[in-house]
């Protein structure tokens, strides 16, 4: 007997079919071409009704009401649909369980952050097949999707999904879906997704019709009312959904969106129980969290929670270090940003309970000096920090190439888990901004609100503020084969894969052993950070200042080994260094 109790369910010969709705009077499964099967109501809020002989692929929807009032509308845990998000849904085919993927582990991840529409020309599941294997030739061990639920519309960066349980037809089918999983499983790459559990879209969300205990009316978030994550029923669409894409598809792992969003009571059984319904379908599934408050002990390995999270402090440190922004979210890390590098290298957060300035001065996040460095996820660059920008521009586009090469060298030999966004490895300048195709009121109200986020540059830019609803603006951000083939984009591709390589050979033979703790020692604008594991000590030495940094002998280790290193590192005698700005350098010491 199927457990879950969302969508669609194939036994035998009949297709059951049940809607949590228990704020309606009436409601009916409609086949496309039949009359409405009415639908019988339980103590628990859920309509159901079985339906004899149809093929998988038939449409259905439900209505809610009778006679000429009635709605109809989409079913909330569509497994596809036939066009739109708010059009007709497809009864399911028996799926066999899928849990499988890769057997690498979590400190091999050297992860690529992709969007299925702009990834290729064609922007489909089945296009990117062809990608995988520049993917696994340049490094990449595995693939992140940015959400692929159902969305309104042909094009969305994702995070405004309303059926949550089916991939967006402008992507390609379920199986489609599969077959992309599984070819990459063939080449070794591991699969994860990007999940939205903190809101729906603002256009197509049916709930608030017939099942408005979903929402907080009197809770407000940036979406509208809060989800209702003290219903138990509501939480179990949420749990239900994530292990589905576990067990049915044969994803390696998920990512959270934005968990500190979630803004009702019941928010920490929540990720309790997401967290135990994906472990009891694969224990080793990566359950990476997106988490502003920096609260470290989701990531204790031994309570088997999350796996890791994104480092938004680790961004935002070598952000300012690399490139002088200091202004908006950069702020806070602008005053010494030497010393939030360190400890974002060394330490995991920079803000482990300290007084938060763009939050009012309240206290963020709690101590992380004991967990791996693999329990967070760095990044020079993703999704968000380049689409929130005004112009959805890469570093590449304007940063000075000695500083973008340290910035990577810094990612890639830290043994803290790299992501890279899509042509990020050849650092090609594609840009990502903002897009969606909404349209009506809802269309220009995303128009105007993009245009008041950004308001001082758009007074300077006019007309070359990329409007969020154009296609062009779309068409804008995809990759193409041929940006690849460029010489220099060549040489910065066989850059990357050299310090994959270097990772593999330098990083992964420590970090697969117990981690022992970090020593970090500042001179001037310099740092050396030592990662201490059971296999022996990682160590690198960086220069992000202005001025050339000697290292004394006593902050250096001895006997220093062939390593690896950028820009202008000269190694002198006893150890010591003398580091060019933007200059690096990292080797590892065996145990004694």
């Amino acid at each position: 007997m199927n457990s879950t109790r969302f969508g669609p369910i194939v036994e035998g010969t009949a297709t059951r079919f049940r809607l949590y709705a228990p704020d309606a009077g009436h409601v009916s499964v409609e086949i496309d071409g039949a009359a409405p099967v009415a639908m019988e109501k339980g103590a628990d809020g859920f309509f159901t009704a079985g339906v004899d002989g149809l093929a998988a692929g038939t449409r259905y929807r439900f209505r809610i009401g009778e006679g000429e009032g009635a709605v109809a509308v989409p079913d909330p845990a569509s497994r596809g649909q036939a066009e739109d998000a708010d059009g007709w849904s497809l009864t399911p085919a028996p799926v066999a369980t899928a849990v499988g993927g890769v057997s690498r582990p979590w400190h091999e991840a050297v992860i690529a952050e992709v969007h299925v529409g702009t990834a290729t020309p064609e922007g489909t599941f089945r296009a990117l097949i062809e990608r995988l294997d520049h993917y696994r030739d340049a490094g990449f061990t595995v693939i992140e999707l940015m959400p692929v639920a159902d969305f309104p519309g042909r094009r969305n960066w994702g995070y405004d999904g309303v059926l949550l349980y089916a991939p967006d037809t402008a992507y390609g089918t379920p199986d489609d879906l599969r077959a992309l999983i599984d070819a990459a499983h063939e080449r070794g790459l591991g699969v994860m997704l990007d999940v939205v559990y903190n809101h729906f879209g603002p256009s197509g969300n049916y709930l608030p019709l017939y099942a408005k205990s979903f929402f907080r009316e009197d809770i407000h978030t940036p979406w509208g009312p809060a989800i209702d994550l003290e219903n138990e029923t509501v939480r179990a669409f949420f749990t239900e959904n994530a292990a589905y894409w576990l067990a049915e598809f044969g994803f390696d792992g998920l990512r959270f969106d934005a968990v500190h969003a979630l803004a009702t009571a019941g928010a920490e059984t929540f990720l309790r129980e997401i967290a135990s319904a994906c472990r009891a379908v694969r224990p080793d599934a990566w359950l990476v969290l997106e988490n502003h408050d920096n609260i470290a002990g989701w990531m204790t390995r031994d309570d088997d929670l999350f796996t890791a999270q994104w480092n938004d402090d680790w961004h935002h440190a070598f952000h300012v270090l690399g490139s002088g922004e200091r202004t908006g979210y950069y702020a806070p890390y602008g005053k010494d940003v030497v010393a939030a590098a360190g400890r974002a290298l060394s330490e995991g957060f920079v803000f482990q309970g300290e007084p938060y300035p763009d939050d009012g001065g309240h206290p963020r996040g709690t101590a992380s000096t004991g967990l791996a460095p693999d329990a967070f996820v760095s990044f020079v660059q993703n999704h968000d920090h380049i689409g929130n920008r005004p112009l959805g521009d890469r570093l590449a586009a304007s940063l000075a190439p000695e500083r973008l090469a340290f910035l990577r060298f810094v990612l890639m030999l830290s043994p803290a888990i790299p992501l890279l966004f899509q042509g990020e490895e050849a650092l090609l300048p594609t840009p990502f901004p903002f897009f969606c195709d909404f349209e009506g009121e809802l269309a220009e109200a995303v128009r105007k609100g993009r245009r008041s986020e950004f308001a001082d540059f758009f007074d300077a830019h006019g007309e070359s503020f990329p409007d969020p609803l154009s296609e062009a603006t779309f068409f804008s951000a995809k990759l193409k084969a041929e940006d690849m083939r460029t010489p220099q984009a060549r040489a910065e591709l066989d850059a990357f894969h050299r310090l994959a390589e270097q990772r593999r050979r330098l990083v992964w033979p420590l970090t697969a052993s117990p981690y022992r703790g970090s020593d970090l020692v500042r001179t001037g604008e310099a740092l050396r950070v030592a990662w201490h594991y059971g296999a022996g000590t990682l160590v690198m030495v960086l220069n992000g200042g202005k001025e050339r940094v000697r290292i004394d002998p006593q902050t250096s280790l001895p006997g220093m080994p062939a390593g690896a290193s950028i820009g202008g590192v000269i190694h002198e005698a006893e150890g010591q260094l003398t580091l060019d700005p933007f200059a690096a350098a990292l080797w590892s010491l065996a145990a004694a």
